[in-house]
């Protein structure tokens, strides 16, 4: 027991301290870092607090704070910023091969390509800045410096470590960050969610002026998720067909069947993505921006055909019952070559220009080319079946019969000559099917990039500088958690049958330039809903191994977590497998200061009580899913017996509750996140003086709530926690921007005790009143 024997030291010598304290800096052997070996890439500079508390029992607990750097400050909106380069690229290219186009959609074509590659090199630019920095976090300083707007504010972790008596450690994690705001853009205008808003409602008129077609936002997600869809399972197809034919090579009666089983389900999957309305009536309309389109009837414009396209799906699925329907079923429409008959039109399964010139476009093409995946793997599946057949008839053959066997068999590669023929025809269908699709997708994109300029691009930039910000936060407390959580096994089931739930608790007011951050932020977390992590496991031991990183596109992104192989292979076989593990991103706001004062009496504070409620419902829904498929046994155990059914309805209450300044709403909302082993985020404008006012205060209330604190240390516990030290090192606790991304500076924090915010606020109105007093009997 050095460090108590320590503690004890400096609670007699220095009597200035009003409780027990220990603080060295982050070289010193006995920081806890246990777990460094695993940590070290991704958490870094570790500072650490040591304190000695007298618990209401008359026995002492240790506590340790600990607050680190995380790298992934940096290294996700590096990977981020690739991505969305390497997307807009893809998508540059997308525009290309769409052909030819009449005049007036090749000069909107134009303009829209020549505003992505301004926005690619604008990216370029900054992620070249971004690679130059050595840093491990953006100081609030740097928030509105253009090379830095990706990078998060302040992103620290902070764990207390609690060691009582008779009883094992606690662990108590926070990520403090800023909160994600597009400050280099300014809040002028407002923030993410009501710019969108007003340009959702400006785009239709945008639309008329261009001559466009107006999309939702509902129908341009679809075309994005159809291409991403498209794209990722035409090569999964194609590779899973390679694997049904190496298996027919080989004689292999069950590597048939399951080849034949993954290829059917992907290809199910395929089919059913393409079941939409939206990809036929963009194909029309594509064929109407052609040089020298003439329609057959003037009553049959684009924007009609585009309309009644929305009525729901009308057609019959022609992969209805695809896994399991028989497949010798015949049918009827577009015949295709099968088993070596020909159909009426063998010409169906080549290529074929999707886009007719100069004639009438037929709409039931697309239904015809659709349809033939469906009746190609149908022929592949009545093939199998005929061979897995005639290769269980021969298994058991009579005396007699085994010589005429021996001489009438078929060699092994039998197999694969007669499946060959239908599986190049499927590869052939699913081709055609993706080039016709993605060039009708990507004609939507451009009708919606097109009506949209140049504002569409700027709340495009605006909200990726956003999303990053909120993703490097997320990983960092997603690593953090599986990290904690490695040896638990209920953790680890409920993490890959549900997911866990991110709150993140924001402390910004809804006044002045504070309301367009908490717009920011808004979109931002929820756009964290299009998330995933993966686990894997890493290569090698190295070390720069085990950095987390980031695939996908804007409308999905995968974060993929390695872990090192020993520990990889401890955990559930579901994860191992490579399940995607979801996040579902809550966020509560209460503004706490004077600003929020003055909102409160004079401004309007619809914005936050929306969100409250909103994410309530999302909180409440995850807990529906939890209790369903997860035992509540298996969640963390508190001192404080409260069901997590009666915090909800307590929640629920106090979010629909009009009161000012409603802390409860936080306290509450923290308290379910902890025991639901959910991931804990603490922001303000600039994680600084109301995050370290909240997060301190938080900590002391788990010491008084969960360890028995006594009563007489509550209020010292949370002076020492507070204050300041001017011993070496230990001066960067409090201002972790000093040796940051750019100089040092003071020390910038300032502890307010809890009663002088109280009072400042009213000082304020007081000082409103009497200055609005005194000018009145100026005029006068």
């Amino acid at each position: 027991m050095g460090e108590m024997e320590e503690a004890d030291h400096i609670a007699t010598d220095t009597s200035s301290q009003k409780s027990p304290l220990v603080c060295e800096p982050a070289d010193q052997s006995y920081i806890d870092r246990e777990d460094y070996a695993l940590t070290g890439p991704v958490f870094r500079n570790p500072i650490c607090k040591v304190y000695r508390f007298q618990t209401a029992d008359s026995k002492w607990m240790l506590v340790r704070e600990q607050m680190e750097e995380c790298t992934l400050s940096f290294t996700i909106p590096r990977q981020l910023l690739s991505l969305y380069i390497q997307e807009d690229k893809s998508r540059l290219q997308d525009l290309e091969d769409l052909g030819e186009l009449s005049p007036h959609w090749d000069n909107l074509r134009k303009e829209v390509v020549t505003r992505y590659r301004g926005i690619i090199s604008s990216y370029q630019d900054t992620l070249a800045e971004v690679q130059k920095i050595t840093g491990s976090f953006k100081p609030s300083c740097c928030k509105a410096q253009k090379s830095l707007e990706f990078i998060p504010i302040n992103l620290h972790t902070q764990r207390m470590r609690v060691t009582c008596p008779r009883k094992t450690d606690a662990l108590y994690d926070i990520i403090t960050v800023g909160a994600p705001a597009a400050h280099f853009h300014g809040f002028k205008c407002g923030g993410l969610q009501r710019l969108l808003s007003r340009y959702e409602g400006e785009k239709k008129s945008f639309s008329t002026a261009y001559q466009c077609i107006y999309y939702s936002p509902q129908h341009t997600a679809k075309a994005q998720e159809v291409l991403s869809t498209v794209s990722l399972l035409q090569p999964l197809i194609t590779s899973l067909a390679d694997q049904l034919l190496q298996a027919a090579l080989e004689h292999s009666s069950h590597g048939l069947k399951d080849a034949l089983k993954s290829l059917s389900d992907k290809t199910e999957q395929f089919v059913h993505t393409l079941k939409d309305e939206l990809v036929k009536s963009a194909l029309l309309a594509l064929h109407a921006a052609r040089p020298g389109y003439v329609s057959k009837s003037q009553k049959q414009t684009p924007v009609l055909c585009h309309q009644q396209g929305q009525g729901g799906d009308q057609n019959h699925s022609p992969v209805q019952g695809l896994p399991g329907h028989s497949p010798t079923t015949p049918v009827p429409e577009s015949p295709v070559v099968c088993n070596n008959v020909k159909g009426g039109d063998s010409g169906s399964l080549k290529h074929q220009d999707s886009i007719p010139h100069h004639k009438e476009y037929d709409e039931e093409e697309w239904d015809r080319v659709w349809a033939n995946v469906a009746k190609c793997l149908n022929c592949v599946i009545a093939k199998v079946d005929k061979l897995l057949e005639g290769d269980n008839s021969k298994q058991e053959p009579a005396p007699e019969q085994r010589l005429a066997d021996v001489t009438t068999s078929h060699n092994p590669g039998d197999w694969r000559e007669q499946l060959s023929p239908l599986v190049s025809r499927l590869k052939e269908c699913v081709l055609e099917v993706v080039e016709k699709a993605k060039r009708a997708m990507t004609f939507v994109l451009l009708q919606e990039a097109a009506c949209s300029i140049p504002q569409g691009f700027h709340l495009q930039q605006r909200r990726d500088v956003v999303f990053s910000q909120a993703l490097a936060a997320l990983a960092c407390g997603f690593v953090m958690r599986l990290y904690a959580g490695l040896q638990d096994k209920d953790f680890l089931r409920q993490l890959h049958l549900v997911g866990l739930v991110a709150q993140f608790e924001s402390l910004l007011s809804t006044y002045s330039e504070e309301i367009g951050m908490l717009e920011d932020m808004e979109v931002g977390i929820s756009d964290l809903q299009k998330v995933v992590f993966k686990i894997t496991e890493a290569k090698t031991d190295d070390l720069s191994e085990l950095q987390p990183s980031v695939c996908g596109r804007r409308d999905h992104f995968t974060v993929e977590v390695p872990l090192p192989q020993v520990i990889f292979q401890t955990l559930p076989e579901e994860i191992k497998e490579g399940k995607p593990l979801r996040v579902f991103p809550v966020l509560f706001n209460v503004g706490i200061n004077e600003q929020q004062t003055i909102a409160e009496r004079f401004g309007d504070i619809s914005l936050q009580e929306r969100i409250n409620q909103k994410n309530f419902e999302i909180l409440e829904a995850y807990y529906k899913t939890l209790r369903e498929k997860v035992p509540l046994e298996c969640l963390p155990c508190f001192q404080t017996q409260a069901d997590i059914k009666e915090l909800l309805e307590t929640l629920g209450q106090n979010v629909v509750t009009k009161k000012r300044k409603n802390v409860e709403i936080l306290w509450i909302a923290g308290t379910i996140c902890r025991r639901l082993n959910g991931i804990r985020f603490t922001s303000c404008k600039s994680a600084k003086d109301r995050t370290s006012m909240s997060v301190t205060l938080e900590q002391c209330a788990l010491l008084r709530d969960e360890h028995q604190l006594s009563k007489d240390f509550f209020v010292r516990a949370l002076d020492c926690m507070r204050s300041r030290l001017s011993q070496g090192d230990i001066g960067h606790w409090e201002d972790p921007e000093a040796g940051a991304v750019t100089e040092n500076k003071p020390a910038s924090r300032h502890f307010y005790p809890i009663a002088l915010l109280l009072v400042s606020s009213h000082l304020l109105v007081v000082w409103l009143i009497l200055s609005l007093v005194f000018l009145l009997a100026k005029y006068q």
